[in-house]
């Protein structure tokens, strides 16, 4: 019902604004190359339409933007939903003698499902809805491979696959930064905070770094714990449970005597179950593990997946068909990540490669004792796969979009 009422109020919104922008683009002319980029929902959660209409504005396009701002940080959100902007922008489209171009990051209904379940009527309308009106666009984008087949076969739509690819600012973080990061992050999450203080007063110390007082050089400290990073929108399609079991069962091997360091996991995110998740974090009783669940500000997010030691992916895709981007931003800072398995997961993570693949908390537990025995050992499993990940010279989102998306727009 509270999915319903935001819809009929995003259109009840949207559709003025779209007629609004028709007009005026009606009396100034058509000479000049405009997109509108339309996103329903804080515009701040989400990256891909961020670089869309950043990368439209570089290339020389004139560049429109509707989105909900309701946070610090924001430009844009994710589409799906789809209902009833497609609908919506079609019309406009039409009535400017214009394209529509819709980018496939999901299906709309296979997230409706996962609440409702996938035989509800709501959800069998949104299906219906989605595939009837997703033909009507001039130009499909998509973000796997196994998406485009899927909407070439099942609904008739042609499309173009163009992979989430990191921004520039994803990348490795220099020691003075990871330090002033933590020192930073240490006075409100007291898990990123020293364990004990430097015989020195005046050294800054953290739980991972510390920086001499005479000297100002940053040094990372000896037998400091490892530090785990994900990040999560809370929603249904990220079982967190799996990795609360990993980590007890990592508990359980120090406990025993395993030679691993103590971790420091950082959750990252705001959504629906992260109340559930943080009283369930709570309950557990960890004595080398430290949990804390920050939501981070903009410019310090990339910063942390910089300064981290292993990334962890928990998102299952509702369709199976779109990928993680928060896995995108940690290949992009050289951050090795471990997991959870999908179909088409594949076209991301490398098993053995760029990454570790998991079914359940128990193969995680275990992966996460192989990475962090002897640590933080240059010859380990870790760091060849941060080496493969330097080695690999991605390309960036600038990059991609101009080679891939900028030519399809002019040709359209």
């Amino acid at each position: 019902m509270a999915a319903s009422c935001v819809a009929v109020l995003a259109l009840s919104l949207s559709l003025p604004l779209l007629l609004l922008i028709a007009w005026k683009r009606w009396r100034r002319g058509r000479t000049a190359r405009h997109a509108v980029v339309v996103v329903l929902g804080d515009v701040g959660r989400s990256p891909r339409m961020q670089y869309h209409a950043l990368s439209l504005t570089k290339c020389g396009f004139s560049v429109t933007l509707l989105g909900f701002c309701m946070k610090k940080r924001v430009f844009f959100d994710h589409n799906p939903p789809g209902l009833p902007a497609i609908a919506v922008c079609w019309f406009v489209a039409c009535l400017c003698g214009t394209k529509l171009v819709i980018d496939w990051h999901n299906y709309g209904y296979s997230i409706m499902g996962l609440v409702h379940g996938p035989s509800h009527c709501l959800v069998l309308l949104a299906k219906w809805y989605e595939k009837l009106f997703g033909r009507l666009s001039h130009l499909n984008l998509c973000v796997t491979s196994e998406m485009r087949e899927d909407l070439a076969e099942n609904w008739g739509i042609k499309a173009v696959t163009v992979y989430d690819k990191p921004a520039s600012f994803f990348k490795e973080t220099p020691l003075d930064l990871q330090h002033r990061l933590f020192m930073k992050l240490g006075r409100t999450y007291p898990a990123l905070r020293a364990s004990s203080d430097p015989l020195d007063p005046t050294t800054e110390r953290s739980a991972f770094t510390e920086r001499d007082a005479n000297s100002g050089m940053v040094t990372r400290l000896r037998g400091r714990p490892a530090l785990l990073v994900s990040s999560t929108s809370w929603t249904e399609d990220e079982d967190f449970s799996i990795l609360l079991a990993a980590l007890e069962k990592f508990e359980q091997l120090i406990l025993n005597g395993e030679s691993l360091p103590s971790l420091v996991c950082v959750i990252t995110g705001k959504g629906p179950l992260k109340e559930h998740y943080s009283h369930l974090i709570g309950q557990k009783h960890l004595q080398h593990i430290r949990v804390c669940t920050p939501w981070l500000e903009a410019e310090d997010y990339p910063l942390l997946l910089g300064s981290a030691d292993l990334g962890v992916c928990l998102h299952k895709s509702s369709s199976g068909l779109d990928l993680p981007m928060k896995v995108v931003d940690m290949f992009g800072c050289c951050l090795p990540v471990c997991a959870v398995n999908f179909r088409c997961l594949h076209e991301l993570v490398k098993h053995e490669e760029n990454g570790l693949v998991f079914e359940d908390a128990e193969e995680l537990a275990a992966q996460l004792q192989m990475l962090f025995s002897k640590f933080p050992d240059p010859a380990g499993k870790l760091n060849q796969f941060r080496k493969n990940l330097r080695e690999s010279k991605q390309l960036r989102w600038d990059e991609s979009w101009k080679q891939i998306v900028l030519p399809l727009l002019v040709d359209t």
